[in-house]
């Protein structure tokens, strides 16, 4: 069987066109229950928490220059990028092929590759609870040297999410908003305040919490804004950002509005076409999750 062939059982948990026609009204979708084995959900828990403990399979080229937590930085929240690159258990979970399937016919993309991935750890907090929210942003706008618009992230908690155990939030329909280009507010914990301001523009702004099971996962798409709630549950919280680009992907060079020219860690990573551009294709870098079966 090709690595890119379902069972029937997998089929079955595949989006239907409903689904399909919902994700791209609303930017969202929350998929059927049972798409990833528990065995290896709990494979990656078992790599992240050696991976935590310094333990690596392989060594980035690099140390700084995007999220890397390090045991030193405290016992806040835990920001990990590239991790798919430095541990075996997460990058197995990072290109499992229902991952690629669901946001291929998703976004109606014959292949899909890795992009980027984040393991996010926040600890719960009771007494400071504001101390565990993720501020709104769109993942697409950090993303400008990326040409495509049809961008997905795959949202895996490695355990239940309930509403107080800070699942991750997004803004229904806000991927068909304009002027969204500059939506990096990660850091910003004021949730209520950027969604008034919002309002005051005149858009519709519908708040909608991804509580998930074990084994559920939820997509959004590049330009759909989110956050997470505080985790206030006793518990910690910890989910895997699997950022997924569609085969059509390529890189493109980029000014921001005050004509600085913009680059993404991506591109240190990756080998570099003959005419130097970075390779968004580079396999090592960004393998494919998912290619339709010929």
């Amino acid at each position: 069987m090709s690595a890119f062939t379902l069972t029937p059982e997998q089929v079955a948990l595949l989006p239907d066109d409903t689904d399909v026609a919902f994700y791209r009204e609303n930017g969202y979708y929350i998929s059927k229950e049972g798409v990833l084995p528990e065995a290896l959900i709990d494979s990656a828990y078992d790599g992240s928490q050696r991976f935590y403990a310094g333990e690596r399979d392989a060594v980035l080229p690099f140390d700084t220059g995007f999220s890397n937590w390090k045991a030193g930085d405290g016992d806040g929240q835990r920001n990990n990028e590239f991790v798919s690159l430095q541990k075996k258990e997460l990058k197995a979970l990072a290109v499992y092929p229902m991952l690629g399937a669901i946001a291929a016919r998703l976004t109606g993309s014959a292949s899909v590759r890795l992009l980027d991935d984040q393991l996010i750890y926040k600890p719960s907090n009771g007494a400071n609870a504001s101390s565990t929210i993720t501020g709104w942003h769109a993942d697409r706008a950090y993303w400008g040297t990326c040409s495509s618009d049809n961008l997905i992230t795959a949202w895996v908690p490695l355990h239940s999410v309930e509403v107080n155990r800070s699942p991750l939030v997004v803004m229904a329909g806000s991927h068909r908003w304009q002027g969204t280009q500059d939506v990096r507010f990660f850091n910003n914990q004021d949730l209520a305040g950027l969604e008034e301001k919002f309002r005051e523009q005149g858009r519709e702004v519908r708040v909608v919490p991804m509580t998930l099971k074990k084994g559920q996962v939820s997509f959004h798409h590049g330009w759909t804004i989110h956050a997470s709630f505080a985790n206030t549950s006793g518990q910690p919280r910890l989910s895997y950002a699997v950022h997924l680009q569609d085969g059509e992907n390529h890189y493109r060079p980029f000014r921001n509005a005050q004509g600085r020219e913009i680059h993404i860690f991506d591109e240190k990573l990756c080998r570099t076409l003959p005419n130097g551009d970075p390779d968004f294709s580079d396999p090592a870098v960004f393998p494919t999750v998912w290619s339709d079966p010929a």
